[in-house]
This record gives C-alpha cells, sequence and structure tokens, in this order.
C-alpha cells in the first residue's frame, strides 16, 4: 500500500467510526480528529488527494477537509475560554 492509499484508509477509519453520528456532528469529529492528531503534511497530502480526486475517499472525509480552513481546531476552541467573564467571586473554584 503507498503512503496516499494509507491516508486515505486511515482517514475513511475516522468516517466509519462516526457514521452513526449525525451528519454535522460526523463531519465535525472526523474534522477535529484530522487536526488534532495528524501531521500538516498528513494534511495536505490528504487534501491534494481529495482535490485531484485520487483514491476513494469517504465523503465524511470530503466534507471535512471542506472545513479545514472555516473551522478553528479543537484546541483553539478549548484555549479561548468563556466569552464573558462572570462576577468576581460567582466562581466555585476555591
Amino acid at each position: 500500500m503507498d503512503a496516499g492509499a494509507k491516508l486515505d484508509h486511515m482517514a475513511n477509519q475516522i468516517a466509519t467510526f462516526f457514521r452513526s453520528y449525525p451528519e454535522a456532528e460526523a463531519v465535525a469529529g472526523v474534522h477535529d480528529h484530522i487536526v488534532s492528531f495528524w501531521s500538516p503534511v498528513m494534511r495536505r497530502d490528504l487534501m491534494a488527494r481529495a482535490e485531484t480526486r485520487v483514491g476513494n475517499l469517504d465523503p465524511l472525509v470530503v466534507a471535512a477537509l471542506h472545513t479545514l480552513s472555516t473551522r478553528k481546531s479543537p484546541a483553539q476552541r478549548e484555549a479561548a475560554g468563556p466569552s464573558e467573564v462572570g462576577e468576581i467571586g460567582a466562581s466555585d473554584a476555591g
């Protein structure tokens, strides 16, 4: 199996895992996994394969790749914190 076919296979396995989720959640799940665990080179190569329609990518993978430039990574969403700061002393921490 060449490197490109291996990328397709791994991406399709991720899509298979998320297949039972509602479509929007499945696309987001595939996106988040690829952004969180794949190197930039792997993402670039997979995107190139999707754009040239080389290989056999699952439609969920293709949909997730289309959101790569518009959707924040999971780390960015978590680090952003709350959109508003609550009252001083309103926290139950410590």
